[in-house]
C-alpha cells in the first residue's frame, strides 16, 4: 500500500528563490473528488499520470499513482476534468539535506505558494527553513482538489 506522508507550509518570504535546484510545469485536473478519495491527471512535458489520493486531510494519506498516454491524458484534462484546472511551477528546492516541492499556482489560482515536504515516516523531524510560514496541512483550502472547485483567486480572507 502507498502512503504519502506529507507537511504543506506557506511561504513567509521568498528567499527560498535563491536555492531552487530545478522546476517543473504541471498541469492538472480533476475527474472525481468524494469525502473518500481524489482521482486526478497530471502532465508535464512530455510526462502524464493517472492518480487515486484518499481524501484524508493530514499529514498522511494512501496515495496510488500510474503513468498514462500524454494524448490520453490531454484528452482527458480538455474534456472530462472539472475547471479549472490546476496550473503550477514545481520549484524543488534542498536544504539541510531535505528536498522541498514548492509550488507556484498560475491561472485561477495565481498568487499562491505551498511548500510541502514528503517524509518518509510519520512523526519524522525535520529541519524548517527560515522562509517557510505557517502549517497549513490541516487546512482543507490548500489541498489541490479543493483549489479546483474553490479557487484561490475568490477567497475572500488570505
Amino acid at each position: 500500500m502507498a502512503i504519502e506522508i506529507e507537511h504543506k507550509f506557506l511561504l513567509a518570504n521568498d528567499e527560498w528563490r535563491k536555492h531552487i535546484n530545478h522546476s517543473v510545469q504541471y498541469r492538472q485536473g480533476y475527474l472525481s473528488s468524494l469525502a473518500t478519495s481524489s482521482i486526478r491527471i497530471r502532465t508535464s512535458d512530455d510526462l502524464a499520470w493517472l492518480n487515486i489520493k484518499s481524501a484524508t486531510i493530514g499529514t498522511h494519506r494512501h496515495e496510488y499513482e500510474y503513468e498514462i498516454p500524454l494524448a490520453d491524458a490531454d484528452e482527458i484534462l480538455n474534456n472530462l476534468c472539472k475547471k479549472p484546472l490546476i496550473e503550477k511551477t514545481r520549484h524543488f528546492v534542498v536544504d539541510d539535506g531535505n528536498v522541498w516541492e514548492i509550488d507556484e499556482f498560475d491561472g485561477d489560482n495565481k498568487g499562491l505558494c505551498i511548500a510541502e515536504i514528503e517524509l518518509t515516516e510519520i512523526g519524522k523531524d525535520f529541519a524548517k527553513p527560515l522562509w517557510l510560514g505557517a502549517e497549513v496541512t490541516d487546512d482543507v483550502r490548500y489541498y489541490n482538489n479543493n483549489l479546483a472547485v474553490h479557487p484561490y483567486s475568490q477567497w475572500r480572507e488570505r
